[in-house]
C-alpha cells in the first residue's frame, strides 16, 4: 500500500470515516474542520490536526473535500487559492454536475488538478466491499491517486467530464429515494387493515423487490438498443394496474398522487395510439427534452 500523504477537509460523519480509513491504511493523514473538536478521535489515532485550511492543503499532494455543499467549498478554498498549485483536489461533496464543472474550471485556473466524486456508501461501510465511489475528471489525475482512493472503497472512473460523477451520484440516489418512497407508501397501504404490520409486510416485500430487480438489466439493454424492445407489456394492462393501485390507495386512506399521475400519462399514450409499455418509452416520457 502506498503512503501518499492525504488531507481531509470536512469532518462530519462521512469525513471522519474517510479519514479513519486512510489512517488505518497507513496514509499520513492531516485533517481540518471548522469545529476542531471533531478531529480529536482522529488525532488520537495518528492524524495531524491542521490549524487552517491552507495548512491542510499544503500538508500533502492530495486533499479530499467532504463538505455540506459547493458554497462551503468555495468559501473555504478561494482564500487559499495560492496554496493549490501543483496539488490535487478531490471533491466528495454532494452537488450538481454544473457545480462540479465550475469547481473544476476554477481549480484548474489556480494550477490544481481536480477530480469530482460521489460516495455510494454510508459512513459505516466506507472501506468495506459494500462501498464504491464514483470519480470523474482527467484520467491522469485519477490514475495518479487511484491507489490511495481505493482505500475508501472501490474506485469507479466515469470519464473526463467532471460532472458525470455528480450526475450518476444523484441518479443513483434518486433510485434509492423512489425505492424508499415506494416502501413507505406500500407499508401505509398494508397496515391500513387491523392485522397488518410493517414487519410482517416487509418480510414479503424484500424478496419481491429483490426478484423484480433482476429484470433491470433487460430493461437497460432495451433502452440502449435501437432494435424492437424485448421486454414489453400491454399498455392497457399497465394502465389497469395503475388505476387499481390508485383506487386501492384511496380506499386505504393513502395518497394516490403517483399512481394518478401514472394513469394520466398512460391514458395519454393510449389515446395517441400506443399499445405497448416498454422501458425505452418510459425513459423517453420522463425526459423534458426530445431525444
Amino acid at each position: 500500500m502506498g503512503n501518499t500523504a492525504v488531507s481531509v477537509i470536512g469532518l462530519g460523519e462521512m469525513g471522519r470515516a474517510l479519514a479513519d480509513a486512510l489512517i488505518t491504511a497507513g496514509h499520513p493523514t492531516t485533517v481540518w474542520n471548522r469545529s476542531a473538536a471533531k478531529a480529536d478521535e482522529l488525532v488520537a489515532r495518528g492524524a495531524v490536526r491542521a490549524a487552517t485550511v491552507e495548512e491542510a492543503v499544503l500538508a500533502g499532494p492530495l486533499t479530499l473535500l467532504c463538505l455540506l455543499d459547493y458554497d462551503v467549498t468555495d468559501t473555504l478554498l478561494r482564500p487559499v487559492a495560492g496554496a493549490l498549485r501543483g496539488r490535487t483536489l478531490v471533491s466528495l461533496t454532494n452537488g450538481t454536475p454544473a457545480q462540479a464543472r465550475r469547481t473544476e474550471a476554477w481549480a484548474v485556473a489556480q494550477g490544481a488538478a481536480y477530480l469530482d466524486g460521489g460516495i455510494m456508501a454510508i459512513p459505516s461501510t466506507v472501506a468495506t466491499p459494500q462501498a464504491f465511489i464514483l470519480y470523474s475528471g482527467q484520467k491522469r489525475h485519477f490514475e495518479a491517486h487511484k491507489e490511495s482512493l481505493e482505500v475508501l472503497g472501490a474506485a469507479k472512473y466515469l470519464g473526463a467530464d467532471a460532472g458525470v460523477a455528480a450526475l450518476y451520484d444523484l441518479a443513483l440516489l434518486s433510485a434509492m429515494d423512489y425505492m424508499f418512497e415506494g416502501f413507505f407508501h406500500s407499508v401505509a397501504m398494508a397496515t391500513s387493515h387491523q392485522e397488518g404490520t410493517a414487519a410482517g409486510f416487509t418480510e414479503l416485500l424484500v424478496p419481491w423487490l429483490t426478484n423484480m430487480a433482476q429484470i433491470m438489466p433487460a430493461f437497460a439493454a432495451d433502452v440502449d438498443s435501437d432494435a424492437e424492445p424485448v421486454v414489453a407489456q400491454g399498455l392497457d394492462v399497465v394502465l389497469t394496474g395503475a388505476r387499481n393501485m390508485a383506487q386501492a390507495s384511496r380506499d386505504a386512506g393513502v395518497r394516490a398522487d403517483h399512481f394518478e399521475r401514472s394513469a394520466a400519462a398512460l391514458e395519454k399514450q393510449l389515446a395517441e395510439g400506443l399499445t405497448t409499455y416498454t422501458a425505452p418509452r418510459a425513459v423517453r416520457e420522463l425526459r423534458t427534452t426530445s431525444d
